[in-house]
């Protein structure tokens, strides 16, 4: 993501330090807890989508939407937020949204416990339970005070850790496991946006897919706009529209007269249930 927590060197040396390595995984991401409630329709969007650490204005989404982009991904909350968001509000999402845009809620919550670096908010395998449900209860309410109903999806964006750091590793899973239970309790669908290389890797190829997210955005930078040429793991998982690719990062782009920096995404995937 653009700048939102580490910046952006940080971050390209964070993720060579635990390695670009991927691995083939098996077996089908199920939301299993949804399974006992009725659910609103899915809202899917198929296309090209950018996320920028701030929300842009009014006048920026305007100029912006010229067909190149079809969906903007805007930081809901999280103690881990990393930029003020003062244009986000709900007369902001009802604006946007009745020009034609398709939004993606992205929260960042807690952080690994092996992960470098210091953040505000880190699990623990002590509190990965109880924070996963905290944060889950707050990303709703966060949700759905700027307008984006039952039904929509949020993205719970889990930065790059060591993996292969199996006390750590079982400690995210958890906090993942409760953070999505806690989405599904009150009909949000969950997402999750991670690395190919660590935080992605790690639930496309849990052997345990109870209460894992069902919707997963990969980041891989290798400027590719797709979510099935370059996907790392096995041909079934994440299929039926739950897939998302940020395949390009830092891309300073002008639509419409208006310049910003941004992060490119392919996506076809669940985005929130507006208006």
């Amino acid at each position: 993501m653009a700048g939102h927590r580490q910046s952006k060197k940080r971050r390209y040396v964070t993720w060579a330090v635990v390695g670009a390595a991927v691995a083939a995984g098996a077996g089908i991401a199920a939301q299993t807890s949804m399974a006992a409630t009725a659910w609103p329709a899915q809202k899917t969007f198929t296309g090209r989508t950018f996320d920028t650490c701030t929300a842009p204005s009014q006048s920026t989404m305007k100029a912006w939407h010229t067909g190149f982009y079809g969906a903007a991904a805007v930081y809901v909350g999280g103690r881990n937020r990393g930029c003020a968001q003062p244009n986000l509000t709900s007369s902001w999402v009802k604006y946007v949204s009745g020009l034609g845009w398709k939004l993606i809620p992205l929260y960042v919550g807690a952080q690994p416990p092996c992960q470098s670096g210091s953040n505000p908010e880190k699990l623990t395998a002590s509190t990965a339970a109880s924070l996963g449900a905290t944060d889950a209860a707050d990303a709703v309410a966060k949700a759905s005070a700027l307008g984006m109903k039952a039904g929509s999806a949020i993205y719970l964006d889990m930065e790059a850790y060591d993996s292969t750091n199996t006390s750590c590793n079982n400690a995210v899973l958890t906090y993942v496991r409760a953070f999505d239970k806690g989405l599904h309790a009150k009909t949000y669908r969950a997402g999750y946006y991670g690395f190919t290389s660590s935080s992605a890797k790690a639930i496309a190829t849990a052997s345990d897919k109870t209460d894992l997210p069902g919707n997963l955005w990969y980041a891989l930078w290798d400027k590719e706009n797709t979510t099935t040429t370059d996907w790392p793991w096995g041909a079934t998982q994440f299929t039926d529209h739950s897939r998302a690719h940020q395949y390009m990062v830092n891309s300073k782009e002008a639509h419409g007269g208006v310049t910003l920096t941004v992060d490119r995404d392919a996506w076809d995937a669940p985005v929130a249930v507006t208006g």
